[in-house]
């Protein structure tokens, strides 16, 4: 039967799963990943990983430690947390990079840890960029990373499969971030929520690599969990000046002369007849400079348009794992070059790793930059996640080269943050209002909507209820309306990184940036009920246990983030997919909603069948995904720590 390369990729790396049974979407899969990448919270894997009692990582090759999120601080706590963090990678034999060697997605690509045909994990949303070179990436959690390490494998729900056809070429002045900010904008309704989304095309050939990765990393802020580019000859020539700068530091085993050999014969594809969800095509011609924001990467608004209505700008980014890069650093020093920062803008610089800052010092490109104002900041996340130095203050407007501008994000809530390109970001910096260098001032192009969606619902039968697992629960609704409600609405910012949170503290601050009445409303055994994409933006595990600890029994959404759902089921909380009753809900509480309320108590109580997989309320029933063994496995055993742990 045909497959996706998605399909493929993941029965290549499947671990006891049936022979001659091909993989499809909607499958749960054991997969054992070429490798497994944790940041700074590899200090929180860590502890999961030593309470399952694990003394030796199953496979040292497999784990990768960057520090990259919080190497501004320099607090003797924060230093013996790195410093825990490299003994550990020193006793096991893992592979270590410290503070200031850059972002550890771009550590991956440039070292050659990501691989055509290849199957990465990170303890990080934004894994999906590892698809730019032909690899699938995605994001697992704490917990996952955890039982990787402790046994080599994590479980995945095989995605629904899009795919995106790129035609025709760009324009001058318009980049691969203009190409996922148009998908973001246009396509903004949840057609690639939670899917594998496959680039493919003619115009993927004139995209460089640099370009393929920004757009594989934002296809993240898209919804998707996997942002895929076809292996080709742009790719090849790549992966080889990474394989020379290799041996040129005696590092081999990576990027082998065997493994190019096999990727220019049968490079990874789909078969001709695969089975795609829907369809998606753009015409990379049709696309303009585009700006996101504010706050939002689903509202898009082209450059002409935007600066038309004379926006200031207080701070400017050119820093993260997604425009950092050094063609993204010339771009910007070509607008950049004899011109200066205008009076009461500040503009910070990160380079997306020390190899690349080097090389924009060498080639001039980052001193032009300073010359024009730039304030350095170390290679690393910083001000992207909210932590270090330049974070926007109360009544401030940012614009970033990053990929998230969540409100509260980068800074305060009252400020605003928009998105775009690093030419666009230098010129708005210069001038000290959104704008762009003179050749991207045109009208944009009218865009036009090609979505065709291929997929059917089955209808399931009675699901089978293991020992252990409620047939029926029952609870008091919390109507929660805001859809894409994310985790830094969840769990805020100021306590992610902190070790010193308590449970009953972690009950007191949960909602605390989306409602800070939240938290006084709870009473033990209450259901959530959300609206779309529930649990959107960063992988933070806390964004579920904080509900844990509050008492939550269970979460109803139209729909969630795939990344929160692993969260949920890793730590043995249940969630069920209902949209139907998120709407019924929208509709019944519109007058509270539409006068300002974050949080509504829903009056009548919520039951769920989990035989039938419906939802009651108000004498009404409303299907969701049934939650079959694998998922009710994990909420008996209390998550998959005590599942690892036997």
């Amino acid at each position: 039967m045909p497959q996706t390369v998605i399909e493929k990729i993941t029965q290549a790396h499947a671990v006891n799963w049936p022979a001659g049974r091909e993989v499809r979407a909607g499958d749960y899969v054991t997969i054992r990943p070429d490798h497994v990448m944790t940041h700074d919270n590899t200090s929180a894997v860590l502890k999961k990983y030593q309470g399952l009692g694990a003394t030796t990582v199953a496979d040292p090759k497999q784990p990768v430690f960057a520090l990259d999120h919080e190497i501004q601080n320099t607090t003797p706590a924060n230093l013996a947390k790195y410093a825990t963090i490299e003994s550990f990678a020193g006793e096991q034999g893992i592979v270590f990079h410290p503070a200031g060697a850059g972002i550890g997605h771009q550590l991956m690509v440039e070292n050659g840890f990501a691989r055509p045909g290849g199957f990465m994990v990170a303890s990080d949303s934004h894994s999906n960029t590892y698809g730019g070179v032909g690899c699938v990436g995605t994001p697992i959690v704490r917990t996952d990373a955890a039982a990787a390490w402790a046994t080599g494998t994590f479980w995945w729900q095989v995605p629904s499969m899009v795919k995106v056809v790129l035609e025709g070429e760009l324009r001058p002045g318009v980049t691969g971030k203009d190409v996922i900010v148009t998908l973001c904008g246009l396509y903004n309704q949840g057609e690639v929520l939670n899917c594998a989304v496959e680039f493919t095309g003619p115009g993927v050939a004139s995209l460089s690599v640099d370009e393929r990765l920004a757009i594989a990393n934002m296809t993240t802020e898209w919804g998707a969990l996997v942002g895929w580019f076809p292996v080709d000859r742009t790719t090849l020539t790549f992966l080889r000046e990474r394989a020379m700068v290799l041996r040129s530091r005696g590092i081999e085993g990576r990027l082998t002369n065997d493994r190019f050999a096999r990727w220019e014969a049968a490079p990874p594809q789909s078969d001709p007849d695969a089975v795609y969800a829907a369809e998606i095509v753009l015409d990379l011609a049709s696309v303009s400079p585009y700006v996101s924001g504010p706050d939002s990467v689903q509202v898009a608004t082209s450059l002409d348009e935007l600066a038309a209505r004379d926006i200031k700008v207080h701070k400017a980014y050119l820093v993260s794992c997604v425009n950092s890069r050094l063609s993204d650093l010339r771009a910007a020093a070509e607008v950049a070059r004899g011109r200066k920062v205008a009076d009461g803008v500040e503009f910070y610089l990160a380079a997306a790793s020390q190899t690349v800052q080097q090389a924009a010092e060498a080639d001039g490109s980052w001193q032009a930059l300073i010359d024009a104002g730039g304030q350095v900041l170390p290679p690393g996340c910083g001000p992207c996640i909210g932590l270090g130095t330049g974070l926007l203050e109360p009544g401030e407007v940012g614009i970033s080269a990053t990929n998230r501008n969540f409100k509260g994000r980068m800074g305060s809530r009252e400020a605003e943050c928009y998105l775009a390109s690093p030419a666009v970001v230098t010129a708005s910096a210069i001038a000290g209002r959104i704008i762009g260098p003179d050749d991207m001032m045109a009208p944009a192009i009218p865009l036009e909507r090609r979505h065709e969606a291929f997929a059917v619902r089955v209808e399931a039968g009675e699901t089978e209820i293991l020992d252990g697992f409620p047939a029926r629960l029952e609870g008091r609704a919390l109507y929660l309306p805001q859809d894409n409600l994310n985790t830094d609405g969840i769990y805020s910012k100021d306590y992610t990184y902190r070790d010193d949170v308590t449970r009953e503290m972690m009950a007191k601050v949960v909602m605390e940036n989306y409602d800070p009445a939240f938290a006084g409303q709870v009473v033990e055994g209450d259901i959530i009920v959300g609206g779309f994409n529930f649990g959107t933006g960063s992988s933070r595990e806390q964004a579920v246990t904080a509900l844990q600890a509050a008492e939550i029994a269970l979460v109803i959404a139209g729909s969630f983030s795939q990344t929160y759902l692993r969260n949920a089921f890793n730590n043995g909380m249940a969630c069920v997919a209902s949209p139907e009753l998120a709407m019924a809900m929208r509709e019944a509480f519109a007058t509270e909603v539409d006068g300002g309320a974050k949080t509504v108590i829903g009056g009548d109580a919520v039951v769920l069948d989990f035989v039938r997989a419906v939802a009651i309320w108000q004498e009404r029933e409303f299907a969701f995904a049934p939650l079959g063994t694998v998922v009710q496995e994990l909420v008996i055993a209390g998550g998959v720590e005590n599942q690892v742990r036997g």
